[in-house]
């Protein structure tokens, strides 16, 4: 789980308990100098090649999954806007994102609460080879920069989630705009105040300085919450904002090539298991327990959408397959380092016919046209997946329990299940309600102003001549 600690960790706490007297010496952060002898080689490779993973997840993995659902004409333009969301929130993080995300708050708090952080490291001041981000073994580092540009990919493929809510009929250039703004004023600061955390000491009883929602005690390993939720909710005001396709409900749109989706669908598995056991941080036990969680609920919820179209449908499709699969690394993404493999199966089993549900019945009833289904899947998945965490990860189920235990050990002599719902569905509607709120304003001014939508003309034409001046294919 991305629990993010920085600055110093005192490595004597079992020293303390022994002998108190002395803890006004013994309590000392490691020097600079200290800190690079205690640097995990394996920690480090793990988390370079984690980024790797994520990053193939949004190019080429997510836009080969978008682009083959879309109509032939507007392929390109799928993948164009995910190629430069990618490129653009890359440049934002180094700028500003990093240091709003992963820097303390204190000082500027809301209502006593820290939303977002500071600007001490924008720009990367201060983020060089020589600085240390520590892990969660006492004494055991890596460097600040491999946590920076891990972090960088979750920044850079969540925006590039929503545009699947709105794919066809969406202006390249009022998208980029959205995305600048979206990232600067709901990503980062949702990312704050589920993951940021820092404090003197890793074993101390209480955290002195948190993000809003970890003070909560949140439960969110590698981004139910902060990814999944927060775009989907975006996409659906998005596609409410937009209004419909031409042709919606009335000509049959299907997907130009499933094949391209099934590739992309499978990179995107394949990158997930850097965005899941990347985020423990480490290359142990629990990177493990989630690189395992992360295949079967994979494998279960696949199976489990096809069954479920099998009954519903009487075939099973390859759309449906992918999209089951998608809707299980979705749900088990928060859940993954804190649940155990037979009940990662279970919650694969129960999130797609959640999901198929939403993406059909729901979406039929209300007529709203999420084009790729980025809500019903991502963040109806993201929500089953966010409160199916406090169930799994009870020890008595063979989960992890809370992962910061050593932070709230009072809260924590016991479990307690329907405590950590209460927690988790705070943390889903404080998401719901930021993210989508100022979305909606985000989205309504720009309408206003700049336009978002495409012209009827460019829309029927498709958006890759008119946006882009050339084809996906040239026959």
């Amino acid at each position: 789980m991305n629990r993010k600690i920085y600055g110093a960790v005192a490595a004597l706490a079992g020293v303390l308990a022994a002998a108190p007297a002395f803890a006004a010496d013994l309590v000392k952060a490691p020097t600079t100098e200290q800190m690079a002898t205690m640097v995990n080689k394996g920690d480090t490779t793990w988390m370079l090649i984690s980024s790797v993973l994520v990053l193939m997840m949004s190019v080429p993995g997510l836009a080969l999954f978008y682009g083959g659902l879309v109509r032939t004409k507007n392929m390109l333009s799928v993948l164009m806007q995910v190629f430069m969301i990618v490129s653009i929130t890359g440049i934002m993080w180094a700028v500003v994102g990093y240091s709003i995300a992963f820097t303390s708050g204190a000082g500027h708090e809301v209502f006593g609460v820290q939303l977002f952080g500071g600007l001490s490291k924008a720009f990367m001041a201060g983020v060089t080879s020589g600085t240390f981000a520590a892990t969660f073994s006492n004494n055991v580092y890596i460097p600040e920069l491999s946590y920076f540009v891990f972090q960088m990919t979750f920044a850079m493929i969540t925006p590039a989630l929503f545009i699947g809510s709105f794919a066809e009929r969406i202006k390249f250039w009022p998208l980029m705009l959205f995305t600048v703004l979206w990232s600067l004023l709901v990503y980062y600061p949702i990312a704050h105040m589920v993951w940021y955390w820092a404090g003197p000491d890793f074993l101390a009883d209480a955290p002195t300085d948190v993000g809003f929602l970890f003070g909560k005690g949140a439960l969110d390993f590698a981004g139910g919450t902060v990814v999944h939720i927060n775009a989907g909710i975006a996409g659906l005001v998005g596609c409410l904002v937009l209004g419909k396709r031409l042709g919606f409900g009335k000509e049959n749109t299907p997907p130009h090539s499933l094949t391209m989706t099934m590739i992309g669908a499978s990179l995107l598995w394949v990158g997930w298991f850097g965005f899941n056991a990347g985020s423990n941080l480490e290359a142990n036990g629990v990177a493990a327990v989630a690189f395992v969680n992360t295949m079967l609920a994979t494998c279960a919820a696949a199976l489990s959408w096809a069954v479920v179209e099998q009954i519903v449908h009487k075939k099973p499709s390859m759309l449906g397959a992918v999209s089951g699969a998608v809707a299980g690394l979705v749900a088990i993404t928060p859940a993954s380092g804190f649940g155990a493999p037979m009940t990662s199966i279970l919650l694969g089993l129960v999130v797609s016919p959640i999901c198929f549900f939403f993406v059909s019945t729901v979406k039929n009833k209300f007529k709203y046209d999420d084009t790729l289904d980025v809500f019903g899947i991502h963040c109806i998945g993201g929500i089953t997946g966010a409160l199916a965490t406090a169930i799994v990860a009870a020890p008595s189920l063979g989960g992890q329990g809370f992962y910061n235990y050593k932070v709230f050990p009072a809260v924590l002599d016991t479990y307690d299940i329907g405590a950590q719902l209460l927690i988790q569905l705070q943390a889903i509607g404080t998401t719901l309600i930021w993210s989508g709120g100022i979305s909606a304003i985000l989205l309504i001014a720009i309408d206003k102003t700049i336009g978002l939508r495409a012209s009827e003309e460019a829309e029927r034409e498709g958006l890759d001549l008119n946006e882009h001046g050339e084809r996906a294919y040239n026959m």
